[in-house]
């Protein structure tokens, strides 16, 4: 298996993935988060403060998920268009900075 250094492709699993995640809508992941701090509230109150505690550690994780899933539909897997974001790799282009 050659690896080349400046190769920054994605493997067919990412692409896979990628493409999945993309389907979800962002508020999924936003609600799901809420969800387990209402959760998570209402087992603290009926007083399984373990469970509460597990539960409401929940949120960060969904958090991040949809923080994974928004860059995803705005650049992709090795997204070819010209996204400004996309060109942060070549800070000599006078595009950005011009």
């Amino acid at each position: 298996m050659s690896f080349n250094s400046n190769d920054h492709s994605e493997g067919k699993v990412a692409k896979t993935i990628e493409k999945q995640t993309a389907k979800i809508p962002s508020d999924v992941f936003l609600w799901a988060a809420l969800g387990s701090m209402a959760v998570s509230a209402g087992l603290k109150i009926a007083g399984q403060k373990t469970t509460a505690l597990f539960v409401g550690q929940w949120a960060a994780p969904f958090l991040l998920l949809g923080i994974y899933n928004k860059i995803v539909k705005l650049e992709g897997s090795d997204a070819e268009d010209k996204h400004p974001i996309s060109q942060y790799d070549n800070p000599d282009d006078d595009q950005i900075f011009g």
